[in-house]
């Protein structure tokens, strides 16, 4: 069919006008039945108030102020020495190190108010989010008919971009930083109900008949029995949430939630790379202390202390209230350790604006020759292609392979959600869309698998470089758009670069740990047999490893969905643009339908993926 495009009707070329199905203004036909006939913004502003009253106590808590319990703030010095003391309880010193000194930088440089704005909000979206998650995962545990009804739901939510959540939330809830925490609840909810329902699902039934044999009530043995039970897949959830609030309040800056996020919008904005680094670092120094804090409490065995002393079994209790007390003192007496004002802080900016400008002078042309070589060699012809393929051949094409791979189930949702992006009018900007996506995810396949490879022959290289993929995935997507903008300026190009870093990082974890659980009779095996390091990889390693390295790819392709909508802020013509335009024009209808598309697009490459894996599983053995 892709040949005999020049004989091929227009119908078959594009989706014809008069099958084009009007999604957008139908879901805001029913977005204003809800606003007026139902009269639902009511409910939604009294929750909107409320949340901004938490935000405020919080806020007052951390900052001070007249809103909230009008208390006077904690001084910087007690935050920093609390969190030294959290890190010591559960990571021992060098996590000790990490939280006190993060609070410690954040106050020198002058960083504290927004740091303590966007943890504000963390703060109360979090716990939000993870009561939530836990409630519907144990009901959808408890009800098959619910765990049945929600899955769907929970994949098309984690396949979402992040601009999709928050044009809902203006509508009903308004913007600012109330709605910032509302839509940081709602996209940080899935997985906790994804790890709730896997750790309940991987309880021994001989636990639950101990549970029900010793007498307990249904209750007691959920809350006593299971959830404890579960512990470790709920906090791995804690810790998915926490994560995934950071990442959602730099995006929430868009509708008006202050903080660091705000700030870094603004800097991007006017090209300010220098003093956006300085607030990138801030950033990244929150996100990694959380992400550790949060993993070391999901793996802390729980100790039993009741034989003890009083004094020795609440050591760090009484220590905490010991150094809140001290450096309440100390912070009355010296002001400086109580708060520093931005202009009085610490500056990095020497450092980074002459890097900039020296990149800037130096590396100006023969950046513009790279950009123009890319561009003209491989990005639009790329592009054109994509463009060029009538869109009854894609269809016809990616329904075929699922039919190939998963059968009649398989090929019929892939032929219902390439047919909803047909059908909405939007399939040009889907394929510019997914042209980038295919760019970057071929580049983070060749130097995911490379690097994946080098550090998978050494157990040393293997650990360090999990270590950096555990503490690069802990970034919020927006910091990978500094060194791009710096690097490439404002184009296809950045955007490009930007959806790779951020995307290769599945791609290495996956292949080093397919390739690292490898058995190694196996190895030895093949090696005793004589073949060499290059004939055991390539005719045994990576054949057992696939099925592994796929889902890492799958993973690569869902962060470049995410990230290339970001990347639109940098200049792009596709899915991601529209939806910043819907944004900026309270349009809802438009921006579900460009976030269903954007959807789509991933769910189509999860759905033969997924399939193509379980089936080699299959055919190797090692399905359960």
């Amino acid at each position: 069919m892709m040949l005999a495009r020049p004989w091929l009707p227009d119908a078959l070329l594009r989706p014809p006008a008069v099958l084009l199905l009007p999604f957008a203004d139908w879901l805001n036909a029913f977005s204003d039945y809800l606003q007026n006939d139902l009269q639902l913004t009511i409910f939604t502003r009294a929750i909107a108030d409320v949340v901004q009253f938490i935000l405020d106590v919080v806020n007052n808590f951390l900052l001070g102020g007249r809103k909230g319990l009008g208390l006077p703030a904690v001084p910087w010095l007690t935050v920093a020495a609390l969190a030294g003391l959290l890190g010591y309880f559960l990571g021992g010193t060098r996590l000790a190190l990490l939280s006190g000194g993060t609070f410690t930088y954040l106050a020198l440089f002058g960083q504290w108010k927004l740091a303590m704005q966007t943890l504000a909000l963390v703060f109360v979206s979090a716990p939000a989010a993870v009561l939530i998650g836990l409630l519907l995962g144990i009901a959808a545990q408890r009800k098959r008919w619910l765990e049945v009804s929600i899955a769907p739901l929970l994949n098309i939510a984690q396949s979402l971009p992040h601009f999709s959540y928050l044009l809902p939330v203006v509508i009903f809830f308004g913007v600012g930083h109330h709605a910032g925490a509302i839509a940081t609840i709602i996209f940080a909810t899935p997985p906790m109900i994804r790890m709730t329902l896997l750790g309940l699902k991987r309880i021994q039934p001989e636990i639950i008949e101990a549970g029900r044999t010793s007498g307990c009530s249904p209750r007691q043995r959920l809350w006593l029995v299971e959830v404890p039970s579960a512990r470790q897949e709920i906090m791995v959830g804690i810790n998915q949430v926490i994560m995934q609030c950071l990442a959602m309040v730099v995006i929430a800056s868009f509708i008006g939630a202050p903080g660091l996020g705000y700030k870094l919008l603004l800097l991007l904005q006017s090209l300010r790379i220098g003093d956006a680094i300085e607030i990138g670092v801030s950033i990244v120094l929150i996100a990694i202390m959380l992400d550790r804090l949060t993993l070391a409490w999901a793996y802390r065995v729980p100790e039993y202390h009741g034989d003890e002393r009083f004094l020795v079994r609440h050591k760090y209790l009484l220590g905490a209230i010991a150094l809140a007390a001290v450096s309440i003192a100390i912070a009355a007496l010296e002001p400086y350790f109580y708060f520093i004002p931005r202009r009085e802080g610490l500056s990095t900016g020497f450092l980074w604006d002459p890097i900039v400008d020296w990149i800037t002078l130096n590396l100006f042309d023969p950046l513009q020759v790279f950009r123009h070589f890319v561009a003209l060699y491989i990005l639009i012809p790329v592009r054109d292609l994509y463009q060029w393929a009538p869109f009854s051949a894609v269809m016809l094409l990616y329904t075929g392979l699922g039919w190939c791979i998963g059968g009649r189930t398989c090929a019929l949702l892939i032929f219902s959600f390439l047919g909803f992006i047909a059908l909405s009018g939007w399939w040009d900007r889907a394929m510019i869309t997914a042209y980038m996506i295919t760019v970057a995810v071929s580049v983070c396949i060749v130097l995911g698998l490379t690097l994946g490879i080098w550090a998978s022959r050494s157990p040393s290289r293997a650990k360090r470089a999990l270590l950096l993929c555990d503490t690069f995935q802990t970034f919020p997507s927006f910091i990978y758009l500094i060194p791009v903008i710096m690097l490439f300026q404002v184009n296809d190009l950045s955007a490009i670069a930007a959806v790779t870093i951020y995307a290769m990082i599945p791609a290495v974890r996956y292949t080093i740990e397919g390739l690292r659980n490898v058995p190694v009779p196996l190895q030895e095996a093949v090696t005793s047999a004589g073949a060499n390091r290059l004939q055991r990889l390539v005719q045994l390693e990576l054949p057992l490893a696939l099925p592994h390295i796929m889902v890492g790819i799958n993973q690569t392709v869902m962060f470049s969905l995410f990230m290339v909508v970001i990347a639109a802020f940098i200049g792009t013509q596709d899915l991601g643009q529209e939806m910043m335009r819907a944004l900026s024009f309270n349009d809802l209808g438009k921006g579900l339908v460009l976030g269903f598309c954007v959807a789509f697009l991933g769910l189509t490459i999860d759905q033969l993926v997924s399939h193509w894996e379980r089936r080699r599983k299959r055919e190797l053995g090692l399905a359960e």
